[in-house]
Parts: structure tokens; sequence; C-alpha cells
């Protein structure tokens, strides 16, 4: 990024950041507006004090340039170019340390691009499913669970189950939801997770095929970016609670207690269940979480929707025909139905190696939108 870019950049934070300033130190503002400000404010801080820092380097580069221009003291000049070395490597830690904080920072004015960008740097719930294939496309959700498991081990992610739905012969699942962090501010999780959404086909002979014919099944892959309290306002009325004992192995804790958790969101009638941990506390802020999360997304897709937009985001059946992914176990070979993208190692690509993918998808997502500006 070019200096006179960054500038203006943190000009725009620097103006916004004193705006907001100005307006907490107003009494009269609401507790919600308070808290939303706030954190804005937090994050603008962090961007003000690296300007401030950013700034004072500039003016002792340019006294160290203008020493070498005009001084004619041999030492003053070595000194000079010494500071002007040391300077120039803490205006390039600045500016890379302020490229990890601008591009994850929300602001009220932000375009829809902007906003998309923002959206990447958050955590993620990813839901797996069983489609078509009966209880082959079970056990396939658990092995793509696992590869899923192997990619977050290998960037440095934690995971969560939230709920997890057993197949009908106890091997595999129909359901699986999980809670998806990174470690950082810059952890894109969602970002490069999106783009798993969709419906994830497999070819391949079953365990329990004895004549060794390949069968086709089908599973549907759901992310969604985690939602925090101030991006969707939920009315406790609008919210049925409700208490059962967990179905799933845990002691007898677990299934002799009402710990397990339903919610139902009455006016878009989305319900979520979490059962997998030992406090109904616990449960309802887990399930709260997803809920959030999926009345975000429908928001956003009826935005989408309004604005004409073709693409839907995720897809919501079973169907093969409409697969994004196939994984071909007899020719070892995922092939990426969006980008026409084959790789010859599958059994790789099931151990978790699947950025590469995940970066030519962003490849060609960039540009599309360059193609279409």
């Amino acid at each position: 990024m070019k200096k006179t870019s960054l500038i203006k950049k943190f000009e725009v934070f620097e103006k916004e950041f004193h705006e907001i300033s100005n307006s907490i130190m107003h009494t009269n503002i609401l507790s919600n507006q308070y808290k939303i400000l706030l954190k804005k404010y937090k994050k603008l801080e962090k961007i003000v004090n690296i300007y401030n820092s950013y700034k004072e380097k500039l003016i002792s580069l340019q006294e160290a340039n203008s020493i070498l221009e005009t001084d004619s003291d041999p030492e003053m000049k070595e000194m000079a170019y010494l500071e002007k070395h040391k300077i120039l490597e803490d205006l390039s830690f600045l500016e890379k340390k302020s490229q990890d904080i601008l591009f994850p920072i929300f602001s009220s004015s932000t375009t829809d691009t902007e906003e998309k960008k923002t959206e990447d740097y958050r955590n993620a719930i990813v839901e797996l499913r069983s489609g078509t294939g009966g209880d082959e496309a079970c056990l396939f959700v658990e092995d793509i669970l696992r590869m899923y498991v192997l990619y977050f081990k290998q960037v440095g992610w934690k995971y969560e189950i939230i709920h997890a739905h057993k197949g009908s012969t106890n091997k595999g699942y129909k359901e699986i939801i999980l809670d998806v962090r990174g470690k950082n501010e810059r952890k894109e999780v969602y970002g490069n997770l999106k783009f798993e959404s969709g419906v994830h086909r497999v070819q391949r002979i079953p365990k329990t095929e004895s004549q060794g014919r390949v069968h086709t099944s089908a599973i549907t892959v759901a992310v969604l970016p985690e939602v925090e309290d101030i991006d969707v306002n939920l009315n406790c009325s609008d919210i049925k609670k409700e208490t059962f004992r967990s179905s799933g192995a845990g002691g007898q804790h677990v299934n002799k207690t009402e710990s397990a958790v339903r919610l139902t969101h009455i006016p878009s009638k989305i319900t979520v269940e979490c059962q997998e941990g030992r406090s109904q506390h616990k449960n309802f802020e887990k399930a709260m979480n997803v809920l959030r999360s999926r009345i975000y997304q429908n928001e956003k897709e009826k935005k989408l929707k309004e604005r004409s937009i073709k693409r839907k985001c995720l897809v919501s059946t079973g169907d093969r025909s409409v697969k994004i992914r196939t994984y071909n176990y007899p020719k070892n070979r995922v092939t990426d139905h969006r980008i026409h993208k084959s790789i010859y190692d599958l059994v790789g690509f099931m151990n978790g190696n699947i950025q590469k993918m995940i970066d030519l998808l962003k490849l060609d997502l960039d540009e599309n939108n360059k193609i279409h500006k």
C-alpha cells in the first residue's frame, strides 16, 4: 500500500474516532448505542495510536533526510544514515501492523464490499447434514468432519461441537454443528470456510456393498458468520425456550437432567438445539449463538434477493444435481465444479489439505469481481 493511500485511510478513521469520542461524552446517549459506539471507539483507538506513531516517524525521517542533504559533517551524516535506516524499518513495521487492524475494522459507512471483507474476519458456525444416500451419507458427514478438524489443526483454529445427531445405525452423523474460532483479529475463519457452503458429493464403494459397485451420496455444508448481540436484536418474547434430557452419550448426569436446550425464534420459526454440554446455561448460550447466526443469515439472504443477486450463499438441499464438489475415491480425485478444478490427491485432501482449493476459489472470486466492476 502506498504511503499517501495509507495516510488517507488513517485520516478517515481518525476523523471517525474523534466523532465517536465526542458522541460518547453526551449524557443522553442510549445504553445500546453506547455499547456499539464504545466497541468502535476501542478498535479505532488502536488505529489512531498507530497513526500518531507513524506521523512522528515521518517527521523524524524528514529531519534525517535534511541532515543528509545539507550537513557537511561526516559523523552527523553517518548518524543520520543509521537513524534513517532504523526509521524506515519502524515505518515498515507500522504499515504491516496497520494492515492487520485496518481490514477487520467495521465502520458505519462501509460499502457492501467492505462489509463482506469485515465479515470474513469473523468466527464461523459450520453445519454438516446428510443428504441423499442414507447411511452412506451419514458416514460421509463424519469423514468431512474429520477433514475439517485436521484442517483446523493446521491453521491453528479451535472448534467446539454445539449439536450432534448420530445416524440411524449409530454410525456417522445425520447432523453436526461446530463453533469454529481463530486465535487473533486476523483469523479470517469465515473468509476461508464460506467457500465450503453447498452440496458435497461422494462417489465410492460403501463398506456394506458386497458386489463392489460405486455408490453416489451427498451431504450439505452450511457456513455462517458468527454474530454478536449488536448485529442482531432479539426480543426475549420472540424466543421460545424448551429444556429436555440429552439423548446422546455423556453419562448419568447428562442423560438424567434436563440440560439440553431447544430455542425457537417464533417470527422466523427457526429452531436450534444444543445438548453437548453438561450445563443448561452453557447450552443456552451456545444455542443463542447459532440462532443469532441463522437469523443474521436469513436477513442477509433477503437483502441479496432484494438487490437481485442471483447467487445463493448457502444450499439448503441435499440433491446431488446441485453439487459444488465431488470426492471420487476410485480415481483419487476431488473436483470443485464452481471453478472446474481437480486435485488428484484425495487422501491428502481428506487429511485436511484443503487450503489450496480455498485459495483457488478466492482467486476466482477476485477475478470475477474485477470483470464485473
